[in-house]
């Protein structure tokens, strides 16, 4: 069965583009709570799905937005690979389109790399009606790369993707996951200094009570991290937990947040309870103060603060020069402005 949809895709962009009708463009819908709302005739992707190609020998595998992040994950699993940016599905049916135009990563992110570093090229269609290619399927191809680098993270902004070629790792030989009782201060001092050496650190989460590690590399080598680090041993499951947002910590019922902040901030005093991801680079918050304060906050200490919910202003608000290159960027790239219209700003 022929599941390349590209021709009926292009057509019905085209015919948006000829009745000046905006585009909602959704996949598998799992992060919907993400960005603005946005009115427009819905593009599903899902029907144009399907692994094209996939070399585990040369860690490059090619696929259709409409595919799901599970059949891919399964393939590799099959190989001894995986993504190594480790995105969130946060739902059921979760696409391969979608973890590329959210652009995010899990766990994993900091030590691996995030969903832009793994993404080696595109095919898109363009707001000028053109099914194009950017971007190759090795690293030695840069024809084009940072416009496919740019689509990560975009929200389906500023073109349809159908079709991306990604990086993909073998698994590590050894995995193992570590509880460390320490308050958050200490956690973070401690994942200072081990940032500087040669532990095989793969995820660091500290939930208000204790530190959670992930060691993964060689057995020689994490055998030797474990014996220095102690603490207890804990379920590898409890990363999957995270990563999509199943832990008890997410189920308060109050408005979740996305900080990103400097590693080494100390903790923030904000209203609401807090859980350090990503060495205390991501820090989930879940609180009802006003958006106002959080960001406030988060920007005097460098960072910024994304809502996961019902907001106007989901993201954090662009100076007045960034925001002018952001709308220059869309308009080369979808002049009429049909693709996703006002889902990451209101301006753009």
């Amino acid at each position: 069965m022929d599941n390349d949809h590209s021709t009926a895709l292009l057509e019905q962009v085209n015919q948006a583009l000829d009745a000046r009708t905006p585009l909602r463009i959704q996949g598998g819908n799992s992060k919907a709570m993400l960005g603005r709302p946005v009115a427009g005739e819905m593009l599903d992707t899902r029907a144009h799905r399907g692994i094209v190609s996939y070399d585990p020998t040369e860690l490059v595998l090619s696929a259709r937005a409409g595919t799901p992040l599970a059949e891919i994950e399964a393939a590799l699993d099959e190989r001894g690979q995986r993504l190594p940016f480790e995105p969130p599905h946060l739902g059921d049916g979760a696409t391969l389109g979608g973890a590329i135009a959210s652009g995010l990563s899990g766990p994993r992110r900091p030590w691996a790399g995030s969903a832009r570093d793994h993404v080696l090229g595109t095919r898109v269609i363009t707001g000028h009606g053109q099914l194009l290619r950017f971007g190759g399927e090795v690293m030695k191809n840069v024809a084009g790369y940072d416009l496919s680098r740019l689509l990560a993270g975009s929200f389906g902004c500023l073109g349809l993707i159908t079709e991306v070629s990604l990086k993909v790792l073998p698994k590590p030989r050894t995995c193992v996951s570590l509880r460390l009782e320490m308050d958050a201060a200490t956690a973070l001092c401690e994942l200072a200094e081990w940032g500087q050496q040669p532990l095989p650190i793969s995820a660091a989460c500290h939930d208000g009570e204790a530190l959670h590690l992930r060691l993964e590399g060689g057995e020689g080598s994490v055998r030797s991290a474990c014996k220095r680090l102690g603490g207890e041993p804990l379920d590898s499951d409890y990363w999957t937990q995270l990563r999509e947002q199943r832990l008890a910590f997410f189920a308060s019922g109050q408005t979740l947040w996305r900080l990103s902040v400097p590693s080494h901030t100390p903790a923030l005093q904000i209203p609401g309870r807090q859980l350090l991801d990503w060495a205390g680079a991501q820090r989930w918050l879940m609180s009802d103060a006003p958006a106002e304060t959080i960001r406030h906050s988060v920007s005097a200490v460098g960072g910024h603060a994304t809502c996961y919910g019902t907001s106007d202003a989901p993201f954090q608000p662009l100076p007045p020069l960034l925001l002018r290159y952001h709308q220059r960027l869309k308009k080369q790239l979808d002049p009429q402005g049909i693709f996703n219209p006002g889902r990451l700003y209101a301006e753009v």
